[in-house]
């Protein structure tokens, strides 16, 4: 029996668990920091240093909490803000320093491919897309087809957003720049979508809020609907408060407060491009892909971040 333990320190989500010899992934630890490794990076280009400690302190916790646990592979999987960032290749060679975890940065099909993995693991991928969120980049993967759009949370946050709560205007730049990189990004039109599956912290988060859940319980999460009206709505509540009262909206983790309405903003669009009138939140994501492919040695460790 294979303990395999997956970090992605973008947002420091952990997911440790056990796989049977005949392949049930069963999930042992979860935790979610919101370490926000990207702010900053759409203005300098550069990792801020600020952000580069925090996310080190929380992975270094979790590599002692994996050590603990007795893992017998771990890997921390870094995406679109260390890939982006010209001091990316650095950072990740601190994480290894630092922590004693391998790291590797994921090219845009590896991030895609394991994502992908990690939705339709318990469900038919026939006729779905599955779409991640993320800080600065947003994935689209279907079998046969995946794009990354440098749309992002935090990335159109800060590039949107300025005032607090955010005016009508920006809200309207931000979705406009979203619907552009959508309609550029080439999704093949006879692509058969018959459902959308969103996976990250704006999908989950949506459906805590809609559930009103005090207490975050995944069994719930997983595979809540999400309809149209019921995101319009939760973007024109969410959008309308400061900061300071959306950190205190039930279902809604105080941390990803200021990015949450960007996060429903793109979700709307993505939901607009395939003509579709809902989407299914998932937890199922690129940390249980990656947890999957570590068990079966699919992603073979590298001993140097890459």
């Amino acid at each position: 029996m294979i303990q395999p333990a997956a970090i992605a320190p973008s947002t420091c989500a952990t997911t440790y668990g056990s796989t049977s010899p005949a392949g049930k992934l069963t999930e042992r630890v979860r935790r979610s920091v919101v370490t926000r490794l990207g702010d900053g990076l759409e203005a300098g280009g550069r990792l801020r240093p600020d952000a580069r400690e925090r996310v080190l302190g929380v992975v270094e916790d979790y590599a002692a909490t994996i050590a603990q646990e007795g893992a017998e592979r771990a890997l921390a999987v870094m995406t679109s803000a260390v890939r982006d960032a010209a001091d990316g290749r650095g950072f990740a060679a601190e994480l290894r320093d630092r922590t004693g975890l391998d790291g590797r940065i994921l090219s845009g099909d590896e991030e895609a491919g394991l994502t992908f993995a990690g939705a339709t693991a318990a469900r038919s991928a026939e006729g779905l897309v599955v779409v991640d969120i993320g800080g600065g980049s947003t994935e689209l993967v279907a079998a046969g087809f995946h794009t990354s759009l440098q749309v992002g949370v935090v990335r159109h946050g800060e590039r949107h957003l300025h005032d607090d709560p955010p005016a009508a205007a920006q809200l309207a730049a931000l979705a406009a720049d979203v619907r552009a990189a959508l309609e550029a990004a080439a999704v093949p039109p006879a692509l058969p979508v018959r459902e959308l599956v969103a996976v990250a912290g704006t999908a989950t988060s949506c459906a805590a809020i809609d559930l009103e859940l005090e207490v975050y319980d995944t069994t719930r999460i997983e595979g809540h609907v999400l309809g149209r009206p019921v995101l319009e709505a939760l973007r024109d509540r969410l959008a309308a408060m400061p900061l300071a009262e959306r950190r205190a909206v039930a279902g809604l983790h105080p941390d990803r407060a200021p990015v949450i309405v960007p996060g429903i903003l793109i979700l709307l669009e993505v939901l607009a491009a395939f003509g579709l009138d809902a989407v299914v939140a998932s937890d199922r994501d690129i940390l249980h892909g990656v947890a999957r492919a570590l068990a079966s040695a699919e992603i073979p460790r590298t001993g140097e971040p890459n």
